[in-house]
């Protein structure tokens, strides 16, 4: 997802996005651990986006 994309959203559409991004990455995770994933880099992406979901929060928590 692009950050542009993120940028405009409220606030609880990006703790949505967040509860949800976190929980896709846990079962990434397990699937590593089980030697059934196929793609790897899934979990890049996904660190990737509770990131810039996290620095949304956080712009829209600082301007109040």
């Amino acid at each position: 997802m692009k950050f542009s994309e993120i940028r405009n959203k409220d606030m609880a559409e990006l703790q949505e996005m967040l509860k949800e991004a976190r929980i896709k990455l846990g079962k990434l995770r397990f699937e590593l651990a089980n030697k059934s994933l196929k793609d790897s880099s899934q979990i890049g992406k996904v660190k990737k986006d509770i990131a810039q979901i996290m620095t949304a929060l956080w712009r829209l928590e600082a301007r109040g």
